[in-house]
């Protein structure tokens, strides 16, 4: 299935209710939804609960199995599965970010982690699930080391944001971290040869960046990619060479390589980029807009054109896009301010 023959849509598959507040982060199990086992979706909300949904592997609808409650006294902002799949890591307006554990049939909270002065905005596991980092709106990112017996201990604590840090995402192969936030920078950091952490680079305006808050960041699948939305309303692909990554040079630079801008005339929250190549945005203007790489043979670098938009996806604001770890199956989940989480299929017209 090509994407570049045919027509698709973005086929509405099912609408998950229950949250009683806007719904602001997605996170789909990394070891589910391939090989008979099926798909197992978190997401967090305002009501200060995670629900976990599972899709039944006879009717392929989602269902409610657990909804992770009373541990964290305000609004759940992000959540992040391990890569075994067992730990579930979830940030919170209350300041902690608590780390829940798949036992059975049901989810205990076996660690708190606190340190942040206020709102934690975002958490991401590092490709081995050795590392977890952590950021807010006390401008700093923190990075704990996952010890037996589900110890946490920080190792790092990383200034250099001069304001509220949204998004912390570390890269799909490499233990080099990215941040993100209202000081309109893409901050890029490395562990040196003395354990210790720094920023070796900064994408601001000066380089191609963006002139406004930085919403979200994602790669591609090989990693040498990275896609990043904004309140300026662009988003911006970057890129780096991930020979000279993979060989050790954690200060292999990150260059702009172009800039979509006129597809979006609200603020962009949630960008994703699917293992197959499609960006995913999700804005304040309830749609949601797929992207690809232009196929057309240009030689001027990778130029990515509009491949789909779905109008009023949502009633309100789309917080969150994530396309499903599975292949073969196009699904993208999305959490909006409405208090819905949706599940939509990519599939070729006929």
């Amino acid at each position: 299935m090509n994407l570049y023959d045919g027509s698709y849509e973005l086929k509405e598959i099912q609408r998950l209710e229950g949250h009683t507040d806007r719904v602001w982060g997605l996170a789909w199990n990394p070891t589910t939804g391939a090989d008979g086992v099926p798909a197992v979706l978190a997401s967090c909300s305002g009501d200060k609960t995670v629900r976990i949904w599972q899709q039944s592997p006879l009717t392929g609808s989602f269902e409610c199995k657990a909804v992770l409650e009373e541990t964290q006294t305000r609004t759940i902002r992000s959540c992040a599965w391990s890569p075994s799949g067992k730990l579930l890591a979830t940030a919170s307006f209350d300041a902690t970010t608590a780390i829940w554990e798949h036992i059975g049939d049901d989810f205990e909270c076996v660690s708190t982690l606190e340190g942040h002065e206020n709102e934690v905005k975002s958490v991401s596991w590092n490709a081995s699930g050795s590392l977890l980092a952590s950021c807010g709106r006390d401008k700093s990112v923190w990075i704990w080391e996952v010890l037996p017996g589900n110890e946490f201990d920080c190792v790092s604590v990383l200034q250099g944001h001069t304001q509220d840090v949204k998004m912390v995402q570390w890269h799909p192969s490499m233990d080099v971290l990215f941040s993100c936030g209202y000081d309109n920078t893409i901050k890029v950091w490395a562990e040196d040869g003395d354990d210790d952490w720094s920023c070796v680079q900064t994408l601001g305006e000066s380089n191609n960046g963006h002139s406004s808050t930085v919403w979200a960041l994602s790669f591609n699948a090989s990693g040498d990619k990275m896609v990043t939305c904004s309140d300026d309303l662009t988003i911006k692909i970057w890129g780096t060479d991930i020979i000279a990554m993979q060989s050790g040079d954690g200060n292999a630079t990150w260059s702009h390589l172009c800039t979509l801008s006129g597809y979006h005339d609200r603020t962009i929250f949630s960008v994703h980029w699917s293992r197959e190549g499609i960006i995913a945005t999700g804005a304040a203007d309830d749609a949601i807009r797929l992207f690809v790489e232009n196929k057309d043979g240009l030689v001027d670098g990778p130029v990515c054109k509009l491949f789909l938009k779905k109008d009023k996806a949502h009633d309100m604001d789309v917080n969150s896009v994530q396309w499903s770890y599975s292949q073969d199956n196009r699904l993208l989940a999305s959490a909006s301010d409405d208090g819905s989480v949706k599940i939509w299929k990519l599939t070729s017209l006929p």
